[in-house]
């Protein structure tokens, strides 16, 4: 059998590849483009985001140019004018008054672009960045609308526009210091608050992770709380006041069990202890009921419970009250104090089933050790107001108070 070679075609192949031949970058052509469309329909924004969605401009490739002629009419940045061979329109909110009912359009208009082109939220967050970081070329009234524009942005949901990276710019040293992001934020502020609770603002300062530095909008030599409060009540917002002296007071507090805790573990003589409770008392101008709170959550927490056996609990909760007894007589001066400890002894035995049992024990031992009055335990048998438990503590005290009756007739 033959065989026969195949024919084969002359010369040689060559293979080649395929190459993405990438548009050169026109963002100034993008630009005047849409200024065109502000300028078509005289500003009005209505007919702009209709003119926009018709379009075949290319947002994905200028998202952040779409915005920048959004927020200056075509500048290239605030505090600068458009270079003369490009177009500009005067209907950004950066040329309008700094007020919500001219502002608050721009948002609207905004909301209603990134329904449509939800990718473009990822342009909005890179614009206001730069922007924020550029708030010291910034006119004044220009920073007061940027402020306006992002509280409304915020309240108004702009498709999931993340603080946490919007709002970091403000924690510049150099803005600090010149107390451009004071006033910003201020303004920003009261704008939020207009239709948001104080709870909404602190949700977004937690994502901003701001909610622990909120002194750090304040050039360093204004950075106590008392400038705080000062300028923040002078400028109407006594709620963000209120927040603030809260959040320090339990900071306070928690510093003082700290303390205190650490000192009760390493069994610390009481003289000590004692000073470095009036000391902080002192410092953090604490309220005595607090401080009777502070030490009673001390004092317990410093046991070594023992699980399920009872008497050794019993043991352990009596062995602490008559150890520091002196202390607790030191902040139980009145009967409302001595209430409030009786108070905090039945919520702690009512939270923690193991401590159930304990509480005619412990309210035993307080008394034999001069802490608890008898007119105050036997006020709270019979007027006690907080209801939690409350029947199941007073039948198991009922044969204490019976004693104390019996003693009192006697005597």
């Amino acid at each position: 059998m033959s065989s026969k070679e195949r024919p084969t075609l002359g010369g040689t192949r060559i293979k080649t590849r395929k190459r993405n031949i990438a548009a050169s970058l026109d963002p100034a052509a993008f630009s005047d483009a849409v200024v065109q469309i502000y300028l078509e329909n005289a500003g009005d924004l209505e007919l702009v985001a209709k003119s926009i969605e018709s379009s075949e401009l290319n947002f994905s490739r200028y998202g952040d140019t779409f915005f920048e002629v959004v927020f200056t009419g075509g500048r290239t940045q605030p505090g600068t004018t458009k270079p003369d061979e490009g177009e500009r329109h005067p209907y950004s909110f950066l040329d309008c008054e700094p007020k919500r009912e001219t502002i608050l359009p721009s948002v609207i208009y905004i909301q209603k672009i990134l329904r449509r082109r939800p990718f473009l939220i990822k342009n909005l967050e890179n614009v206001m960045r730069r922007f924020l970081q550029s708030l010291e070329l910034c006119e004044e009234d220009e920073r007061k609308k940027l402020a306006i524009f992002s509280a409304l942005a915020f309240s108004q949901k702009l498709s999931g526009l993340p603080p946490e990276t919007v709002l970091q710019p403000l924690l510049k040293d150099n803005l600090v210091a010149k107390g451009i992001v004071l006033a910003f934020i201020t303004d920003f502020f009261k704008e939020y608050l207009l239709d948001n609770s104080l709870d909404d603002l602190i949700s977004i300062l937690k994502r901003a992770k701001m909610e622990d530095s909120l002194l750090e909008f304040f050039p360093s030599s204004k950075r106590t709380a008392e400038a705080f409060s000062e300028h923040f009540t002078k400028e109407g917002l006594l709620q963000l006041v209120e927040y603030n002296e809260k959040k320090i007071f339990e900071e306070k507090l928690k510093e003082m069990k700290s303390a205190l805790t650490t000192l009760i573990a390493e069994e610390a003589d009481q003289s000590e202890v004692l000073e470095v409770v009036k000391q902080r008392v002192a410092d953090a101008k604490l309220p005595e009921i607090e401080v009777v709170r502070i030490l009673w959550d001390v004092l317990m927490d410093a046991v070594q419970w023992s699980g399920k056996n009872q008497q050794q609990n019993a043991n352990a909760a009596l062995r602490q009250v008559r150890t520091w007894a002196n202390l607790l007589n030191t902040y139980c001066t009145s009967g409302k104090l001595e209430l409030e400890l009786l108070y905090k002894v039945q919520m702690q035995c009512y939270e923690d089933a193991k401590l159930m049992k304990l509480f005619p024990d412990i309210v035993r031992a307080l008394y034999d050790q001069d802490v608890l009055a008898e007119d105050t335990i036997l006020h709270w048998f019979r007027k006690g107001t907080n209801p939690k438990g409350r029947q199941t503590f007073v039948k198991s005290l009922e044969p204490f108070v019976n004693w104390l009756e019996e003693a009192e007739e006697e005597e």
